[in-house]
């Protein structure tokens, strides 16, 4: 499956946004399609053999909107043609305020009795239809549009805009003609100044709309500017100044300070402090030394460094991090499926209040006028565009927020779902731990450094923490491991090989049970170091207990306080752990965590996932290695460690790119705000539609003898979708 970044332009509403959706979804090798209506975009997913994005871009076009590729050659061009496209809107909006200003002029007039030329009323008939002629045909493109989607049977805002306003306008018309030819007709009002009103609103709507709309893809804008424009690279022994696209893979790079580091790699020489916050949101600079890695567009502070360039591209953190971020604007949330069915029959359903408010009125009796003002002030004050805006923009802001904080939220699925996890489960090694265990008891002490030896000579070969804490205990001692032979690696239980032609094993009690080895006294030991949260690995030669190595692992520095901070929020956390039980639980006290699920093997992670969910759970794991990610992949929310496995990073719906498990309860606070402001989002949404389409039809018409004018229809309905982008801008002063 290949997918694909469309930029889409025309688009006017959430209407145009299904019909895309649709059109796309009906291309043969088509998977999935998703139109953010906020962003503009496209993002499809299809079968290179079946389709391609050519034939994708042809059938937006057909459906009478245009498209081009987001490629990296056309960045500049799509910008540019995005900032041309809200100047346009700007320069709409002038001219047709400028034109319409002396229509507006006469209507307050009349109102307010203010001073006004006495051209008498064929006149001003004349004059007002030159005004309106004038800035409907100003504002064309929305009638091009309203035209081509009834036309295709799929009509939105446009069409609901076009049909009042050229209702509005032909009545006049038709007035005007009889004032003009028939001397002694008695002239009904004239709806001229509605049409330029409702015109001069809508064109300030939408470019208000465009202005805010964009807004809300800054924090993508920003991370975009982070990248590194320059690099100085070291050729032949001497520094050549190059674009930072230049650099390859394997190039040495210096880095003075002050600069950006401009792509991922090793430090091979000099020490210096790096301000990693742009990336990791870590605020205290980072010591890099020989042998640490060095994150692209971080900024060197002090020292000079010679970097080994080892991503570069697509592949360095920073353009994952932009990928990741892109692709989670671009998902929907499952609460956006309801703004989805209803925005699907949202303009019919208008298009058949309209037609029934124009009918009771005439069958009630009333004036054809009232009719025809309650017929276009219905079209007029509904808007689509508020259920299309309400959940992407927050879902936007609130996706980039998070990631100034170091947190990758995936998809939307994910920020839902955070709010709603009432369980978090931690895997513990590399998770709760800082993953890298040292030797702290040796048993039987007369024979340690034999035990060690031995114990390193089987752990040679693994590249499992408590594997390399003993091996690092042995080198330290400076003692000569000795080399052993057929290895064979017992999962979860430990380790076995041959020794002098004999069989020599290192793992838990489970290793020794099913080897059939007896402990043969040595069961008060284990539990005694068990109890104190240490890890015991009994060494077994020739099927008899040769002695005992104890591993400790610590707790992070902030696992205590990320615990504290979930069970204020009100979230059971929970330890998954593969050690046997007292040692999980010795861990688990230190940690502050009340239940654990202890001597669980890698492939038993996922299925314990599974069971708390089947007991009602909303369950979010932590985890940050490749034996997790079965367990990530199984949970409703899977957090991965940025520090751990890709296979991990992979799995996880957020990555938290910091070491850090505070982020774990940070991003549940940051998926909370975001869903409240969702529902604020969609609470307007509905409310506005809900009482103003019933307003504008005339139900308020019995009580208080007033019909609600067309032109205030088109303020509110022009400004519902300002206040909702802006309720999802405010997002930005969260603090956290």
């Amino acid at each position: 499956m290949e997918k694909i970044t469309i930029k889409l332009f025309g688009m006017h509403c959430a209407s145009c946004a299904q019909n895309i959706e649709r059109g796309v979804k009906k291309i043969p090798g088509v998977k999935s399609a998703n139109v953010n209506f906020a962003t503009e975009t496209l993002y499809a997913e299809f079968d290179g053999n079946k389709t391609n994005a050519e034939r994708i871009i042809k059938t937006i076009k057909k459906l009478g909107y245009d498209a081009a590729a987001e490629t990296a050659g056309e960045e500049e061009k799509i910008a540019s043609r995005e900032e041309k496209e809200s100047k346009a809107l700007r320069n709409r909006f002038i001219l047709t305020l400028l034109l319409g200003s002396p229509v507006i002029y006469l209507m307050a007039a009349g109102i307010f009795s203010l001073p006004a030329p006495a051209i008498g009323l064929k006149l001003t008939a004349l004059l007002q239809l030159a005004i309106a002629t004038a800035v409907m045909a100003l504002n064309a493109p929305l009638y091009v549009s309203g035209l081509k989607s009834l036309v295709r049977r799929t009509p939105n805002m446009d069409s609901l805009i076009e049909i009042g306003t050229v209702a509005a306008y032909l009545y006049s018309l038709v007035i005007s003609v009889l004032v003009w030819f028939f001397p002694g007709y008695p002239a009904g009002p004239l709806y001229f100044e509605s049409a330029v009103t409702i015109l001069i609103f809508i064109s300030l709507g939408k470019y208000l709309e465009s202005a805010t709309k964009h807004r809300t893809s800054d924090a993508i804008k920003d991370l975009i500017g982070l990248k590194p424009k320059t690099a100085t690279v070291l050729v032949d022994g001497k520094q050549r100044r190059v674009p930072a696209s230049q650099v390859k893979a394997g190039d040495t790079i210096i880095v003075k300070p002050g600069e950006t580091v401009p792509v991922d790699g090793v430090v091979i020489d000099g020490v210096s402090a790096v301000d990693e916050k742009a990336i990791t949101g870590e605020s205290i600079p980072s010591v890099k030394k020989k042998g640490d890695t060095v994150i692209g567009a971080t900024n060197n502070l002090v020292g000079v460094l010679t970097v080994k360039a080892t991503r570069v591209g697509k592949d360095t953190v920073l353009a994952q991090i932009i990928k990741i971020v892109e692709t989670a604007m671009g998902s929907k949330a499952p609460i956006q499926l309801l703004a989805d069915r209803v925005s699907s029959y949202f303009v019919p359903a208008i298009l058949s209040v309209a037609a029934v408010a124009f009918l009771a009125w005439l069958v009630a009796g009333q004036p054809f006028t009232a009719a025809l003002t309650a017929f276009v002030s219905v079209l007029i004050i509904a808007c689509p565009c508020t259920l299309g805006l309400a959940i992407p923009t927050a879902v936007m802001v609130g996706t980039g927020l998070a990631a100034k904080r170091g947190i990758l939220v995936k998809n939307g699925r994910a920020l839902e779902t955070a709010n709603k996890a009432n369980i978090v489960v931690f895997d513990k090694t590399g998770t709760l731990t800082v993953g890298e265990p040292r030797v702290t008891d040796v048993a039987d002490a007369k024979n340690l450094d034999k035990i060690l030896k031995l114990a390193a000579a089987l752990e040679m070969y693994s590249e499992h923490p408590l594997a390399n804490a003993i091996v690092s205990e042995a080198k330290k001692r400076g003692l000569q491991i000795p080399k052993a032979s057929d290895f064979q690696a017992v999962p979860g239980m430990g380790v076995m090989a041959n020794f002098r032609a004999k069989t020599l094993a290192l793992g838990s009690r489970k290793l020794m049970e099913r080897e059939k080895i007896a402990l043969d006294g040595w069961d008060e030991t284990i539990a005694g170091l068990e109890n104190q949260g240490k890890t015991v690995m009994v060494l077994a030669y020739d099927g008899n207990i040769a002695g005992l190595v104890a591993v400790a692992d610590t707790l992070k520095k902030n696992s205590k306080h990320a615990i504290a901070a979930l069970a204020k929020m009100g979230k059971t956390a929970v330890m998954l752990s593969g050690d046997n039980r007292r040692v999980a639980e010795a861990v688990a006290r230190e940690a502050g965590i009340n239940k654990v699920i202890a001597g669980v093997l890698p492939q038993e992670k996922a299925a314990t996932i599974k069971k708390l969910q089947k007991e009602g759970n909303v369950v979010a794991m932590v985890g940050d290695g490749i034996n997790d990610a079965p367990a990530l992949a199984q949970a409703d929310l899977g957090i991965a460690l940025g520090s751990g496995s890709d296979v991990a990073i992979e799995t996880g719906d957020m990555v938290l790119l910091k070491d850090d498990l505070d982020g774990v309860a940070d991003a549940i606070n940051l998926s909370a705000y975001t869903f409240k402001k969702i529902k604020q989002n969609l609470f307007w949404a509905f409310f506005y539609n809900v009482l103003g389409v019933p307003i504008a039809a005339g139900v308020l018409y019995p009580f208080t003898g007033l019909l609600l004018n067309p032109a205030i229809a088109a303020a509110a309905m022009s400004f519902s979708s300002v206040s909702v982008v802006l309720n999802s801008l405010s997002m930005r002063r969260y603090k956290g």
